[in-house]
């Protein structure tokens, strides 16, 4: 039998690399180790109620098929801050949904990441120093004052503290337009972070807003890569940051998508650029999908622009309907696949040792004020 060493070591290739024979054709590699499944269960049993295991729902089936409760951010947030009795939490997803887990547990409870290689290109778009650069310039134009910031989950947790100690809020994808609505009746303004995509969407879409509205803060130019007046005019300041898998879907997968299948319904994320959502049936977060597709009536046709564990994962739960992937060039979510089966193998059989590994820790001034914006955000209707 290979060591949990060997399984990790070869788990290392999980983010789509050769390693492992991965490619972007929309297949995986069958696990490591065929005894790897049964000492999981065994594992997990030994475990019982002492932790809880959270999978996103774009994680691997090997994981997903472990988890206690699956779920966006948002879900998985409240499950989280929910339960106060688990010693341990298993968090099978990236680095911020961590982060925020342990902000909103208790002190005698450990979150745990299976791998902490698994992050996410759109959180660190976004760095605190030059988040608190933007600010200050907010602050010499008179502005700061009257501008409330929404920080999307996919965000570090410095980011966060950020949002909290300046009156603002987290959202989702479930409740950006909620966050944005309370947000306007704080202030004038909105600062926007990361995702410019989901930000715009909210905005225009959804808020009934011009895209002349808002205004695109690059942290790579000075000011911001805008005039003084532009950002005094502005509602909606939109931080220059995305989402390496939804910014690509384009119009031209939509068009050909309706060509290939007669009657075809397209339903993508919002963090897909404008003019795609623009041109979609349905935009929703990624329980809407989900809770879309499965209730759609049987014969359906539905072309799905998110993460591909999850709509192949909706294809396998529906086969009474066609479910097809948005664009078949695009891959999975290298960061979020970094976690596998031998990673969380891993964690589960050293916490039967008592062991912890891979705990994530936020530092507690941090902690206070990132916990002030997340309950804004659970408070939130």
């Amino acid at each position: 039998m290979a060591s949990i060493t060997d399984l990790l070591l070869l788990g290392k290739g999980s983010d789509l690399s050769s390693e492992r024979g991965v490619s972007c054709t929309g297949e995986l590699p069958a696990s490591s180790d065929p005894h790897l499944v049964e000492r999981a269960k065994k594992a997990r049993a030994a475990l019982g109620d002492r932790a809880m295991i959270l999978g996103h729902h774009y994680q691997r089936d090997e994981v997903i098929d472990f988890a206690d409760i699956t779920g966006d951010s948002f879900k998985l947030a409240q499950a989280a801050a929910d339960n106060q009795a688990a010693e341990n939490i298993i968090f099978c997803g990236v680095h911020f949904m961590a982060e925020s887990a342990d902000i909103l547990t208790s002190e005698n409870q450990a979150v745990i990441l299976p791998d902490l290689a698994a992050g996410c290109s759109m959180a660190d778009m976004a760095a605190a120093n030059q988040v608190d650069q933007a600010w200050k310039v907010f602050e010499k134009l008179g502005i700061a004052s009257k501008t409330i910031p929404v920080t999307y989950m996919n965000s570090s947790a410095a980011i966060k503290s950020f949002t909290g100690e300046n009156g603002g809020t987290i959202c989702t994808s479930s409740n950006a337009e909620r966050a944005m609505k309370w947000a306007f009746e704080k202030g004038e303004k909105v600062f926007f972070l990361p995702d410019q995509h989901l930000g715009r969407n909210t905005a225009v879409l959804k808020l009934g807003l011009k895209l002349s509205d808002c205004v695109i803060w690059n942290p790579w130019k000075s000011n911001g890569g805008l005039s003084d007046a532009e950002l005094i005019s502005a509602k909606v300041i939109l931080w220059r940051g995305h989402c390496s898998v939804h910014g690509r879907f384009s119009v031209e997968n939509i068009e050909q998508v309706r060509q290939r299948i007669a009657g075809v319904k397209v339903i993508v994320h919002p963090e897909c650029q404008y003019e795609v959502v623009s041109k979609a049936d349905v935009i929703g977060s990624t329980e809407m999908i989900i809770k879309t597709v499965t209730q759609s009536p049987a014969g359906s046709s539905w072309a799905v622009g998110t993460e591909l564990n999850l709509v192949k994962r909706l294809a396998a739960n529906n086969p009474d309907k066609t479910v097809v992937f948005l664009d078949k060039d695009v891959c999975y979510c290298s960061t979020m696949n970094r976690i596998d089966l031998p990673h969380l193998l891993w964690a589960m059989e050293s916490l039967v040792k008592g062991r912890v590994v891979n705990q994530i820790k936020v530092e507690p001034n941090t902690a206070n004020f990132a916990r002030i914006a997340l309950d804004r955000m659970l408070g939130l209707p």
